[in-house]
């Protein structure tokens, strides 16, 4: 009799299960915090096979309540999708990008604006700071916020594990020794969990084709995650969505090696234009408010991007459906290693 989970791999790898209608089991725990009895049932070791499959929500740019309420802004709308797959599931989590609330993340802005939307499944988030965090020079309203969620030292970097996955937070804003340091306990964080399937996410994309320059100094963890054959990399940054096909560190298309990303700025803050297209990228769009939703499966991925967006808000000029949808399998290192 076939295991559901290799089930769901199989369809996941030709492409006959769309992300939305993957089942998901139960978290798995972060190495930086301890499980709690929901959660310590499923433990298991990095890359073990047939260990159950994680539906993650993510998006970065969330939390701006300048120009209106809480409830009545793009955030509430973003964070009313996430709890609803939240509630029918009760293992997914949620990877934030960076940039949870605006305009400096001060302590009252995670408290009155992004405590009532996307703090509603706080306990379910794994974060990454973004550089509105550090607009206060320390990050001190998000590590105080989020405490141990957000890694050790707060530093702003930590690994875990998800069902067979390796999942990598990076911290997108330290530079100079800081960063150098960042990259030595990535590159033994990588040779420690050799996982058959890696994801990586921060909040400055490497490649985008949305308004903000490069973060360039990302490129050598980029470099360091493609030599141990990571998969995929989420950031934000960039208040739209993109996804761009599998490429190298230098920008080269690699369908057989390369890491694919995926920018979702869409959490909530206020849209922004995008620029010329990258090479590589294969979507954009910054009409819609959503989520990335994501099935991480033993050997595979799957991904729906989820618009928020209600159609009849501007019944005149609706703005074209959204829905990005895809799976792929995990390729392991490229040859050499």
């Amino acid at each position: 009799m076939i295991s559901s989970c290799r089930l769901l791999l199989c369809c996941l790898l030709t492409g006959a299960v769309h992300a939305s209608a993957a089942h998901a089991a139960p978290d798995a725990a972060d190495t930086a915090d301890a499980p709690d009895a929901a959660t310590s049932t499923y433990l298991a070791q990095d890359g073990a096979p047939g260990a159950p499959a994680i539906t993650v929500y993510a998006a970065g740019d969330i939390a701006d309540c300048r120009y209106s309420r809480p409830q009545f802004s793009s955030a509430a709308r973003t964070a009313d999708l996430i709890a609803a797959g939240l509630a029918r599931d009760a293992g997914a989590v949620v990877l934030s990008l960076g940039d949870h609330s605006y305009p400096e993340g001060v302590a009252a802005e995670f408290e009155h604006c992004y405590q009532p939307t996307w703090g509603r499944f706080k306990a379910r988030t794994h974060p990454a700071p973004g550089n509105h965090e550090y607009a206060t020079g320390d990050a001190g309203g998000y590590f105080d916020y989020f405490g141990a969620q957000a890694g050790p030292q707060r530093r702003g970097y930590y690994s875990f594990a998800l069902g067979a996955w390796r999942v990598v937070s990076l911290n997108s804003d330290l530079h100079g020794a800081a960063d150098a340091a960042q990259l030595l306990w990535l590159k033994d964080q990588l040779a420690r969990h050799r996982a058959r399937c890696t994801l990586a996410y921060w909040h400055a994309p490497l490649y985008s084709s949305g308004g903000h320059a490069a973060s360039a100094h990302m490129r050598a963890a980029w470099q360091a995650l493609y030599e141990a054959g990571a998969d995929v990399v989420l950031s934000g940054h960039d208040h739209d969505y993109e996804r761009f096909a599998p490429q190298d560190a230098d920008g080269r298309a690699d369908p057989l090696h390369g890491i694919r990303q995926f920018v979702a700025g869409t959490g909530g803050a206020f849209l922004t234009p995008m620029r010329w297209p990258k090479p590589n990228s294969e979507v954009r769009d910054n009409s819609h408010h959503g989520v990335l939703k994501l099935v991480l499966a033993d050997g595979g991925y799957a991904w729906d991007f989820l618009s928020a967006d209600d159609g009849n808000a501007a019944p005149d000029y609706p703005p074209p459906a959204l829905r990005d949808s895809g799976s792929a399998a995990c390729h392991g290192r490229p040859p050499g290693d």
